[in-house]
């Protein structure tokens, strides 16, 4: 059967450098922001309609991978429930109950991590002040009852 795992957090909290660890040790990870780059886009956030189509990319990439029997993190924001609960249900429904790791880090770290930001990869995007403190703002921790949960709590790098 395979793992899935769901990358939870803020823009800056660290999620994509836990999914690359776990990439390295053999799962295949899915971005939203390693799709865009390779798309050639440069800036954030997506557009509505982009977003949408690349978010059709990625759910049939990650139902292929499931069905192989692939095991996948997906390094995505996951900033709500309810699209925590919607791919969840997707994976439940193929006998995947997917695991949440949730990189709990503090509003000004986000802030200071994302100022450093300089687009020298696909994980490296630049963000205004008055977005990134609206993603920190807006953001809905995932809690126990949504399935299995683990927490990372990051210190000031």
């Amino acid at each position: 059967m395979a793992r899935v795992v769901f990358m939870c957090g803020p823009a800056g909290a660290g999620k994509s450098t836990i999914a690359r660890r776990l990439e390295a040790g053999g799962m295949e990870r899915l971005s939203f922001d390693q799709e865009a780059w390779r798309r050639g886009i440069r800036s954030m956030p997506l557009s509505r309609e982009l977003h949408e189509e690349i978010e059709r990319v990625l759910r049939a990439r990650l139902l292929e991978l499931v069905d192989a029997g692939a095991d996948v993190v997906l390094d995505f924001a996951f900033w709500s429930r309810r699209a925590r609960a919607e791919y969840r249900n997707l994976l439940v429904a193929r006998g995947v109950v997917p695991e949440t790791i949730y990189v709990a880090t503090p509003r000004e770290v986000v802030l200071t991590r994302m100022r450093t930001r300089r687009l020298g990869h696909g994980d490296d995007y630049t963000l205004d002040d008055d977005l990134i403190a609206s993603y920190f703002d807006h953001f809905e921790p995932p809690t126990e009852d949504e399935g299995p949960l683990t927490v990372v709590r990051t210190a000031d790098q």
